[in-house]
């Protein structure tokens, strides 16, 4: 049996090593498939990333396929039971960096465009591609530098499906509707350092900082929502002391994150983090980073053409959810009122021996064809 045309140029993804923030010619590779289908492609560079926005026709809606071409390390590649860079397919698998996360949706997008097209040339509205080289690093000079472009010049999006793998246990049984809200802290607790034999002369500031500690650890941030589980406060590290242990540290730095949902605001956050340590009386200094805001896109027009193409093509209900880490959905999300996330099954992305299950490649082309299908054709 011949190789499926999707599952080829995923192949051909793949075998560009475009670690972040390398493109590698992954872009130029889609722009040349875009090109005769009538997209006009602007490439968009900032620092080291390379951006893309094509886009076919003037209209609206907009329906914008996103995603990035960018992979994560392969980490060691002798752990590797092939080349991370070179696809190879056994026991009906596609083994190689980027075959989950993301090349296989890229892959699926292009081609189901060009089918699309061919069966409807005078489609409604306008379809796009918003694709980086930063999704997997910094972020900063990736498709929030897109859409802070697009928003200067007043180009709206309808919609936008990002090609995040989101599958759990079988293609479409799991998209994204929203994702929460990341929002770091790096917090020191001032004491004095001294001998611990004679502690009246110093004052320990793991001692102080313990109850308000607990206190954080105890507090109930938000309930949640239909879509959300309740904002979550959690310590990832904990640093004092000098090595020695007969000297009284003179400070603690914890490092702790919130993943919030849209129940809270950041600024909420911070004011209760604060008005919780100040209560304790204690002497600190506090350094936030916001990661991304969290977005949610209730059920409505675009959750429904995904769910209706994934219940035709594949026969799943498939389930709405918000859980997992950050995406560039939540850049996409402040110029765009609906954005949801579809792709392959994510159990073996950022991992060694990362890969697709071949039978999936297809139907999922199938579903993104499907899903402009029931928004852009005539009629629809």
């Amino acid at each position: 049996m011949s190789e499926s045309r999707t599952l080829v140029l995923t192949e051909k993804l793949i075998g560009r090593s475009s670690v972040t923030p390398e493109d590698k010619g992954c872009q130029q590779q889609l722009i040349e498939l875009l090109e005769p289908l009538g997209f006009k492609c602007e490439t968009i560079r900032s620092g080291d990333v390379t951006n893309l926005w094509a886009r076919r026709g003037t209209e609206q809606p907009v329906f914008v396929f996103a995603g990035h071409t960018d992979v994560v390390p392969t980490g060691p590649v002798d752990q590797w039971t092939s080349e991370p860079f070179f696809p190879t397919i056994r026991d009906g698998k596609l083994y190689g960096r980027g075959a989950a996360d993301m090349k296989t949706s890229l892959a699926a997008m292009v081609v189901a465009c060009e089918e699309f097209i061919a069966a409807h040339p005078d489609h409604k509205g306008s379809i796009a591609f918003l694709l980086t080289s930063d999704e997997e690093g910094p972020a900063t000079d990736g498709t929030v530098v897109v859409c802070n472009k697009l928003k200067e010049r007043g180009e709206a999006i309808d919609y936008c499906v990002v090609g995040e793998p989101t599958s759990s246990r079988t293609l479409g049984d799991m998209i994204k509707n929203g994702r929460r809200g990341s929002l770091s802290g790096c917090l020191t607790i001032k004491g004095v350092q001294g001998h611990i034999a004679y502690p009246q002369l110093a004052k320990n500031p793991i001692h102080l900082a313990a109850p308000a500690l607990a206190d954080l650890v105890a507090e109930v941030w938000d309930e949640g929502n239909e879509y959300y589980l309740p904002t979550s406060w959690q310590m990832s590290n904990v640093k004092a002391g000098t090595g020695a242990n007969n000297v009284i540290p003179g400070e603690m730095v914890i490092d702790f994150n919130f993943r919030f949902s849209t129940a809270s605001t950041a600024d909420s956050l911070k004011e209760r983090v604060h008005a919780i340590l100040d209560r304790h009386g204690l002497e600190y200094h506090l350094k936030w980073t916001l990661s991304g805001l969290p977005f949610l896109t209730p059920r409505g027009t675009l959750s429904t053409a995904i769910c209706e193409a994934i219940k035709a093509e594949v026969d799943i209900d498939t389930e709405l959810s918000t859980t997992g880490g950050t995406s560039d959905g939540r850049f996409i999300a402040q110029i765009c009122p609906q954005v949801i996330e579809f792709g392959p099954p994510n159990g073996s992305i950022h991992k060694i021996d990362e890969h697709v299950e071949v039978r999936f490649i297809d139907p999922l082309k199938n579903i993104y064809r499907r899903t402009l299908e029931n928004l852009l054709a005539s009629g629809a």
